[in-house]
């Protein structure tokens, strides 16, 4: 048995992580799982939420958003559409953009591609205000 995972997280603007871990819980589209050292390969979707990696008693939390892990003999890779370490998020510029979409929203005489872009945004940002 090995004891250490080996693995990758990559976004499309960067390689965020590539090491030798002890756990990785990553958010699936279907619940949360933990992948160990020697975890059955098996690949799964991801849901928006928080990765944590777990390495020598500390733990590394990162926000994901979109995309697939994938567990093989090699060890963990999660390809996320979106991937930002959570000490990045700054919790008051969310809530002021969450405010301007909800703002956008309300507003009658936006177009239908502008509220539908303001839709999107805004749970993008309450995604991301939940992982805080």
């Amino acid at each position: 048995m090995a004891d250490k995972l080996h693995f990758d997280l990559v976004s499309p603007e960067r390689r965020l992580m590539s090491e030798e871990v002890d756990q990785v819980d990553v958010p699936g589209a279907e619940g949360v799982f933990g992948v160990l050292p020697d975890h059955a390969p098996f690949m799964a979707t991801l849901a928006p939420g928080v990765l944590t990696v777990k390495n020598a008693g500390a733990e590394k939390r990162i926000f994901v958003r979109g995309g697939f892990a994938e567990v093989t003999p090699a060890g963990l890779s999660v390809l996320a559409e979106e991937a930002v370490p959570v000490e990045e998020l700054d919790a008051e510029a969310i809530a002021r953009r969450i405010r301007e979409c909800e703002e956008d929203l309300a507003d009658e005489d936006v177009t239908a591609e502008t509220r539908r872009q303001a839709e999107q945004e805004l749970r993008h940002l309450k995604e991301m205000q939940a992982a805080l």
